[in-house]
C-alpha cells in the first residue's frame, strides 16, 4: 500500500466514479471521517476556490496514485520571464506579482493586480498559462486574516 499524499490541491488523473471525471480539480483530504477523500469546488472567491462539505471516499488508498499534485492557489512572484503559452498572448515579467488560481479543469489561471486609488485590486478574469510554466514562479508568504486563522487550518475546515 503507498502512503497517502498531503492534503491539498491535485488535478484527477483517471475518473473516480461517474462523480468525478478525469482532469478535475479536486481537494484531497487525507484524513477524516470516514476515510481519505477527494471534494469538489463548490464555487468561487476572490479567485480562491471553495470547497463542497461532503466529499468522495476513495475505493482504496492506492487509489491516489491518480491523483497530480499542483501548486497551491495564492501569490506568485514570477522568478523569470515567460509568455502563457505556445501562442504568446500574454508576457509575464520577471518579479511581477501574480495570483495563480485554477477552474473546474485544474488548469491554472494567472491573475495580474492592478494598482490605483483604491489601492492593489485583482481582476476576476486572468490568464489561461501552460501547467509546465509555473516553475516560473515563486510562492510568496501572505499572513491569513484573523477570520481565515480562526476557521481552522486548510480550506475544509
Amino acid at each position: 500500500m503507498s502512503p497517502l499524499p498531503p492534503c491539498g490541491l491535485y488535478r484527477t488523473r483517471q475518473a473516480l466514479g461517474s462523480h468525478i471525471s478525469e482532469g478535475r480539480l479536486v481537494y484531497f483530504h487525507n484524513h477524516g471521517d470516514p476515510g481519505p477523500g477527494l471534494y469538489l469546488p463548490s464555487g468561487w472567491s476572490q479567485n480562491r476556490a471553495h470547497w463542497h462539505t461532503r466529499g468522495t471516499t476513495l475505493p482504496t488508498p492506492d487509489w491516489a496514485e491518480h491523483l497530480e499534485p499542483l501548486p497551491d492557489e495564492g501569490f506568485y512572484r514570477v522568478r523569470e520571464p515567460f509568455f502563457c503559452c505556445e501562442k504568446r498572448c500574454q508576457n509575464f515579467e520577471e518579479e511581477q506579482l501574480v495570483q495563480l488560481g485554477y477552474n473546474g479543469a485544474a488548469e491554472p489561471i494567472l491573475f495580474v493586480p492592478e494598482w490605483g486609488a483604491a489601492g492593489l485590486t485583482f481582476p476576476t478574469t486572468g490568464t489561461l498559462v501552460e501547467r509546465a510554466r509555473l516553475d516560473r514562479l515563486t510562492a510568496l508568504k501572505v499572513h491569513p486574516s484573523e477570520e481565515e486563522r480562526a476557521s481552522g487550518t486548510g480550506p475544509l475546515h
